[in-house]
This record gives structure tokens, sequence and C-alpha cells, in this order.
């Protein structure tokens, strides 16, 4: 189960100060961090949460302990039901703990480890696949993960929340894969193609986060639209960069480079609504054939 901590108000402003104290900047300590900078400012603003596992790594990057950013308001691991320590089915979702950890730690982008996470939050990404954002209730997941209502707001204030929660966790997974699949790359070329593996392996593999990011950025809050759009746009940008070395090494040919870009990325995030694990092709095999599907598009030599 991913460990959530009860959180002391002053946290996140303790957090800011630290880093600032360090003299880095929001990007310098997501990058050291393998998140995205929008789920820095979020944390640093206490617009999500922190798991034990990402406060020891925040402490860590900045020099101190978890225990000095925590003060003397302590910590303890969210309880639960025995369900609380079921593994999650066969959909392999994301959440982030040791075997993100040690998979992100050893730049294995290309491994998707079967995870647990927290009944409460597995509850909600069920729902939201099942009924969509607006029909489920903070009952109906309560009921689906074994708890009662008063237990699911202990640790979660409202439905936005749980939703953000699970957006929050699709980004900083896309951004540490795309990355560290960006970074295997010696060339233009390569680079867009890993890119568009990355992204292809996620959508498949964790094809029920991924759909919830598909289809539910509308019924975010405008701030929390406006911050996981910004995220989103950096991993285009990303893509788009690759693409114009490319094209500068005279290795892809496109005279329409961010439609290209675009059509590109729609057809790695429209994955989950079609690919499914019992199907005729595996997550590698998708990934492989995308990737040239890509390179196609925009005129490889």
């Amino acid at each position: 189960m991913d460990r959530e901590l009860t959180k002391p108000e002053h946290l996140p402003d303790a957090i800011r100060r630290t880093r600032r104290s360090a003299g880095l900047t929001l990007r310098e300590l997501a990058g050291r961090l393998a998140i995205s900078p929008a789920t820095l400012s979020a944390i640093e603003n206490g617009k999500t949460g922190v798991s034990v596992e990402r406060l020891h790594a925040l402490a860590g990057a900045l020099g101190t302990t978890a225990a000095q950013l925590m003060g003397d308001a302590g910590t303890t691991a969210a309880r639960g039901p025995s369900t609380a320590d079921r593994r999650v089915r066969t959909s392999r979702r994301e959440s982030p703990g040791a075997a993100t950890a040690a998979a992100q730690s050893a730049g294995d982008w290309r491994v998707f480890p079967s995870l647990r996470i927290d009944p409460m939050l597995a509850a909600a990404i069920d729902s939201f696949v099942e009924t969509g954002y607006h029909g489920a209730t903070m009952r109906s997941i309560a009921e689906r993960a074994g708890m009662s209502v008063p237990g699911i707001y202990h640790h979660y204030r409202d439905k936005q929340e749980l939703l953000v929660r699970a957006l929050d966790l699709t980004m900083d997974e896309l951004h540490w894969r795309v990355r560290a699949a960006r970074d295997k790359g010696t060339g233009g070329i390569e680079r867009v193609g890993l890119i568009v593996e990355a992204l292809a392996l996620y959508h498949t593999h964790r094809r029920e986060l991924a759909f919830i990011g598909a289809s539910e950025m509308r019924s975010l809050e405008p701030a929390n639209r406006a911050r996981i759009t910004d995220s989103r746009n950096h991993l285009q940008y990303l893509l788009d960069d690759e693409i114009d070395a490319a094209i500068a090494e005279g290795s892809l040919t496109t005279r329409h480079a961010r439609d290209a870009g675009r059509a590109i990325s729609t057809m790695c995030t429209s994955l989950p609504q079609w690919f499914r694990t019992d199907g005729p092709s595996s997550p590698e095999q998708i990934a492989a054939e995308y990737a040239g599907f890509a390179l196609d598009l925009l005129g490889r030599g």
C-alpha cells in the first residue's frame, strides 16, 4: 500500500523554504526527483499529497531529513481495511512505490512492474473508468474500497482530489519514462522513435490511468486543469524538440512538424480506447509498430 502522510499544514511551506534556501529552482529540484515541475509546484502549494517515499526523496534531494521537514508534527501511515493489502489486478495500475522507484533509479523505462496501490485510489480509478468521473460518488468509491465514507474523507478531501492524484501519478511516470527513453538515443531520429515507444508502452501497460487522463481532463477544476495541461504540454514540447533536431540532421523530411507531432501524440493517447492485454499484440509489439508509424509519418529517409 502506498503510505500517505497525515500532512501537517506547514509541510508545503517547509519544502518550498528549504528548496529556496538550497538555491534550487522548482525545475532543478523536480529534475532531481524525476517528476514534473507542475507536480512539484502542486506539492509546494498543498494541492497534492506527499507519500512517505516521496517525502524521503524530497529530503534527500534537499540535503535534509524527512523529520526536519515534518518538524514536530510527525507522520503516520494511512490505515485501511483488510483490502488495503490487496495487489493491483492484472491491469498493472501505477502507484509511486518501491517497484517504481527501483525501475526509475535503474532507468529501466521499458519495465512496468505490477504494483500496490492504496485501496481508496484504486477504487476511484475503477469507478472513473467504469462510470466516469461524474458518475462516481464518494459513497460508491467508499463501498468499492470496503471503507466508510468518513474513512475516505480522512485521506482525500473530495472526489476532485482523487482525480488529481490519479492524473499526477500518470504525469509523474510519463515524465521520467519519456526522458529516460530519450536519453538512450544517439541521434534525433532515434530519440524520436524511443519517445514514441515510451508513450505507447505507457498507454498500453497503464491503460486504466491513461484512459482517465484522456477522458477526464474536462472534469478538472480550472486551476488543476491548467497545471496538468501545462505538464502535458511539456511532454509535447519535448517530442517537438527532438523532431526539430532530426529534421535539422536531415534524417526526417516532413514539412509539417508540429501537426505531425500532435498526430503522433494523439495516436498514442488513443491506445487505451482499444488495446486489450488478451488481444493479438503485446504492448511491446504495439510500441515498436507505433514508433515505425511515427517515423514514416515524419518522412524518414
